[in-house]
């Protein structure tokens, strides 16, 4: 069972949604990024249309289009495709159209592509076009990962154009230009839920994640909420989907192992210890959103419905102080720290459990792929002193882990944290990869390659916890 997409002797890169109204399904296409072991005979580079009902189950079919990422919309029974191509000598970026009758078969128009006009915006970065119908200006709006000519490097910013009819297109200023990150705003959407537009974005630079803005209008301005993000450093490239009822976020969270950016280090830890590679498997987040306008995400329905079957999660002390029965463990830890191991954790699974923690202490949480020594294996810190989670690998325990990663944390996610509020965890695992969702609202997605077929645990440092209704969940 897939609870999340990965194609065969491939890596999904960038997913670009698009919702069939008349077929009621959603006819998304992804860039493919081919394995360096994948059968020749298998390889079909370009754009892949991947057709689905419920976010979880795909139909891929290749199509003809080469290039970056992009947006398809429907106008008078006819699909427009935009997209971006790259030139190496000298190097340039397009902004491209083709227009298709099926999904399926594209005509590219190559009199139509353009690229920046060299005065608002800087002759470089040029691609992930987004084309959308503004009522408000009755125009086609179309947004682009774009640098401006600002005073530094600072200089990443959403592009604007505007056409009225979809092959012309006029130069705008930047619909938002924060002079903050030294790298383009790639692959820039765009989505209005009530009162609210929202304007998504992801950089690599000074963070590396996708973010959003809000705002009442389109001119802006564009707030930036408390936690701009939909989930953490395994989640890039996201881009929407509204299927007339719900918002959806895909991205893909990555695979290691292939040392494309050659950071590796030179002795072999392990996957876990291994660079990023681009792309890997999509994950899809339901959008939720707040009374104040800000988001949240939750689990898709076809991911949250598919487990059936529930095995005792086996929980028992082992060091500190716990009191365990059948659906409560409470542990009380003043002076150091507390561990109790439990049941294996099958390849595809949920895990559930609700934590409550008192006093101060300074860490609480999770451990995944433990075993009795409680060394190796992954652990989600919940940290209150620092209102985050954080994700940590066992070999961040010992010295080598130091030296590998000379700061203080690997991954973390915000959360604010209160003595005594109850925490509804929901961990769902398909071998390497791992997506927790904290109170249905919060997504921190991750990977753990080195640890397998070992055990669940909690734990708490210099303070109390309670731990309840524990379970692990197979289909």
């Amino acid at each position: 069972m897939d609870l999340f997409y990965t194609p065969e002797y491939a890596k999904t890169g960038d997913v670009i949604p698009f919702y069939n109204e008349d077929l009621k399904q959603f006819d998304h296409y992804y860039l493919k990024n081919w394995n360096p072991d994948a059968p020749k005979d298998k390889v079909i580079y370009g754009w892949h249309r991947i057709t689905t009902t419920d976010n979880r189950n795909y139909i891929e079919t290749p199509t003809k289009i080469h290039g970056g990422t992009g947006s398809v919309i429907k106008v008078n029974g006819l699909y427009h495709m935009f997209y971006c191509t790259f030139d190496q000598d000298p190097p340039a970026q397009w902004a491209r159209h083709a227009t298709s009758t099926d999904l399926t078969d594209w005509e590219d128009i190559p009199e139509e592509k353009f690229g920046p006009d060299g005065m608002i915006y800087k002759m470089s970065d040029w691609r992930d076009p987004f084309v959308f119908w503004n009522e408000e200006e009755n125009k086609w709006w179309m947004l682009l990962a774009a640098r401006e000519n600002a005073p530094t490097e600072r200089n990443g910013c959403v592009a604007l154009c505007v056409s009225e009819d979809l092959s012309r297109w006029e130069y705008r200023e930047p619909l938002y230009a924060p002079r903050l990150n030294q790298a383009a705003n790639e692959c820039p959407d765009l989505f209005k839920m009530g009162d609210w537009y929202y304007l998504v974005y992801s950089n690599y630079t000074d963070g590396f994640c996708t973010y959003y803005r809000m705002s009442r209008s389109l001119s802006g301005p564009w707030i930036r909420p408390e936690v701009d993000t939909f989930d953490g450093r395994a989640f890039y490239a996201a881009k929407t989907g509204f299927d007339g009822k719900d918002h959806y976020i895909y991205g893909w969270n990555p695979t290691r192992g292939e040392n494309g950016w050659e950071f590796d280090p030179g002795k072999e830890f392990g996957k876990d210890y291994k660079t990023w590679n681009w792309g890997g498997s999509i994950v899809v987040h339901k959008i939720i959103q707040h009374d104040d306008g800000t988001l949240g995400v939750c689990p898709v329905d076809s991911v949250a419905n598919a487990f059936s079957k529930m095995k005792n999660s086996g929980l028992h002390s082992l060091t500190g102080n716990w009191n365990i029965n059948e659906s409560v463990a409470v542990c009380e830890s003043p002076d150091g720290y507390s561990a109790a191991i439990g049941a294996k954790i099958p390849e595809v699974c949920r895990v559930k459990a609700k934590l409550k923690y008192n006093g101060n202490p300074t860490r609480f949480g999770i451990a995944l792929q433990v075993d009795d020594t409680y060394a190796q294996g992954y652990y989600l810190m919940f940290e209150p002193w620092y209102n985050r989670i954080q994700f940590r690998s066992g070999l961040r325990m010992y010295e080598q882990g130091g030296q590998m990663f000379p700061y203080a944390v690997e991954m973390e996610r915000p959360l604010k944290l209160e003595a005594g509020k109850e925490y509804d965890l929901e961990i769902y695992i398909q071998g390497t990869l791992a997506v927790l969702y904290v109170n249905n609202d919060l997504a921190f997605g991750f990977r753990m390659y080195n640890e397998k077929d070992r055990q669940l645990g909690f734990f708490v440092s210099e303070g109390s916890l309670e731990v309840k209704d524990v379970t692990i969940e197979e289909e």
